[in-house]
């Protein structure tokens, strides 16, 4: 093992203590796991797969409105109660 040193905002590192010390192991451990975890989720689909996917779904969730690049703000406002 190589050791490495990683600076947190100071809220994510007490979240992160708080939750070593809830599972009862060290700080190093939890980031090594998250770390493999993101790293296998990496691995798992390609650039070109992920490519893929994304052209796949342009232009299939079609509102049927006409003017949706022109009044998209509008349309945010009434989605959002504004």
């Amino acid at each position: 093992m190589i050791r490495i040193q990683v600076q947190l905002e100071e809220e994510v590192a007490a979240r992160l203590r708080g939750a070593a010390k809830r599972e009862g192991t060290s700080v190093a451990e939890l980031v090594r796991r998250a770390t493999d975890r993101m790293l296998e989720a990496d691995r798992s689909v390609s650039v070109s797969d992920r490519k893929a996917r994304a052209l796949a779904v342009c232009g299939r969730f079609g509102s049927g409105g006409a003017d949706g690049s022109e009044r998209h703000d509008d349309y945010l406002g009434e989605a959002f109660g504004r």
